[in-house]
């Protein structure tokens, strides 16, 4: 199942483009910003580790 965000797709068919085109940039536009959560969870949860050894090591 593919998420599309509709404020981009309604952007895009507004500016122009097929129905088909703007459905296709909509939906990798929200998996670009599922990936790029994904990131920023993984980044946080390194940041924590981290952190919570180099505290161990030097306290």
């Amino acid at each position: 199942m593919a998420l599309m965000l509709s404020d981009t797709y309604d952007a895009l068919i507004e500016a122009g483009a097929s129905e088909s085109k703007a459905k296709a940039a909509a939906q990798e536009v929200a998996a670009l910003d599922r990936r790029l959560l994904r990131l920023e969870v993984m980044l946080g949860i390194n940041l924590t580790i981290t952190l919570a050894i180099a505290a161990k090591l030097f306290t």
